[in-house]
């Protein structure tokens, strides 16, 4: 083979496998991104139907609390969880569409290179057969200087094609590399898609429980509905007497100076960015960016339920949210205790609650929750699934109850240990939960 028919062959080689292989699979991806966009516009779809559930359920929490809205409300956010499941359904078929996308790219690439270094190789054992001589040896066997440039020539092009042919195969191994890193991420967001359809499912199946519990306490009456509040009222003004009268017995004592700095952010806020994104979007509804219903201290609503209070104000914060809502640890630390009041009849308190110490001066409470992901002794990092919200204890509509104790002075308590006058059914049955004495209670944002 002559040095001009070898550099034809081997450009004409390069060209065809760079400008053949890609085209081979150009129909099946077309196929599959037509696929991938009709899933993403089926969750276009179903996000405009999550969002109007969103202002219908908005729409329900400013009416009179009855038992029909209440029902109302649980059946509404039951339709968003479902869409939002359909959501989370459909990004996992476009990230398995995605996947097989760019392992079809993985296989072209592959191909390419591989018959990229064949060609390369039978090019360059082809020629060394036709020429059997070294170039030194061929330079100073040559009858004519044009020969010796020409040979010079001929090896220079061949220098110069094997180079463009080294960049071309190192720039398709890098694209490689990337689509394998791209699937590795697919992959890893799969994962979390799975966890997340997982963690959506339960928020159902809690949603439609507290609906069912609601319902057979009432027998579907509105009467009986608004007799329930009235006992839970009832029930937790004799418990919050029996409380104040125990929080002032307990010796413990608070040193500031063992506290973190407050406005530090120390904490983080007890759900996911999407959660606190959604209430800055709705900050019209609560009067605020963070889904606040009520503040901690003297607020409006614990003045004008001083029957409840007891007259010492709310000792946290209240966030508002739809019941099965997976909620985060606010900062790494220990669980140091979990429980549920409701086990106990007629105590309405906390219902199911999460106390984790933070080893730093600083315990955090979350109470009324519908599941309880974590156990006693169980550490925990910052953001951390430890549960569902719900509206067990006391608490007449789907909301964490989120609270700040100085660790020094609080203690989780079996309260059949002390009973006040006559005793209450928390004390009586002895219920299980955290206890604190007054200046242990901190407000929440000095620490988010």
């Amino acid at each position: 083979m002559t040095r001009a028919r070898f550099f034809t062959a081997l450009f004409f080689s390069v060209s065809l496998l760079i400008t053949y292989a890609p085209a081979a699979q150009a129909q099946s991806a077309d196929a599959i991104q037509a696929q991938i966009n009709q899933h993403n516009q089926a969750i276009s779809d179903l996000q405009a139907e999550i969002a109007q559930y969103q202002r219908q359920l908005d729409d329900i929490n400013k009416q009179k609390n009855t038992l029909q809205s209440t029902v109302s409300a649980l059946t509404l956010s039951q339709k968003q969880l479902a869409a939002q499941i359909s959501v989370t359904k459909n990004k996992i078929s476009s990230a398995n569409l995605k996947i097989e996308e760019l392992t079809n790219s993985i296989g072209d690439k592959e191909i390419t290179i591989v018959e990229q270094q064949s060609a390369v190789g039978r090019q360059l054992r082809s020629m060394a057969e036709n020429d059997r001589l070294p170039l030194i040896e061929q330079l100073f066997t040559s009858t004519s200087l044009s020969d010796v440039w020409r040979t010079i020539d001929d090896y220079q092009q061949l220098n110069q094609a094997l180079n463009e042919q080294v960049t071309q195969l190192r720039q398709v191994k890098t694209s490689l590399a990337q689509n394998r890193d791209e699937v590795s991420a697919a992959k890893a967001s799969l994962v979390s898609l799975a966890s997340e359809l997982a963690t959506q499912k339960r928020s159902v199946d809690a949603s439609k429980a507290a609906q069912q519990t609601l319902l057979n306490q009432t027998k579907n009456k509105e009467s009986n509905y608004q007799k329930l509040i009235a006992d839970k009222q009832a029930a937790e003004k004799a418990f919050e007497d029996d409380l104040v009268a125990l929080q002032s017995k307990l010796d413990l004592i608070v040193h500031p100076g063992s506290l973190p700095k407050t406005g530090t952010g120390i904490l983080s806020w007890p759900a996911s960015a999407s959660f606190m994104n959604n209430c800055a979007a709705r900050k019209s509804v609560f009067g605020n960016i963070f889904c606040i219903t009520q503040y901690f201290g003297t607020t409006a609503f614990s003045t004008a339920n001083s029957q409840v209070y007891n007259g010492h104000g709310h000792n946290a914060i209240d966030l508002g949210m739809p019941i099965g809502t997976p909620l985060q640890a606010a900062l790494s630390g220990t669980v140091i205790g979990t429980g549920n009041t409701d086990a106990v009849k007629g105590c309405y308190s906390f219902g199911k609650w999460i106390l984790i110490d933070h080893h730093n001066g600083l315990n955090t409470l979350y109470a009324h929750l519908s599941e309880i992901d974590v156990l006693k002794g169980q550490n925990v990092t910052t953001g951390q699934a430890i549960g569902l919200s719900g509206m067990t204890g006391y608490a007449t509509g789907p909301h964490l109850h989120f609270g700040v104790y100085a660790s020094e002075g609080t203690e989780i308590m079996d309260l059949a240990q002390w009973r006040g006058k006559g005793g209450t059914p928390c004390t009586n049955g002895g219920a299980m939960m955290p206890v604190a004495t007054l200046d242990a209670y901190l407000n929440p944002l000095s620490y988010l």
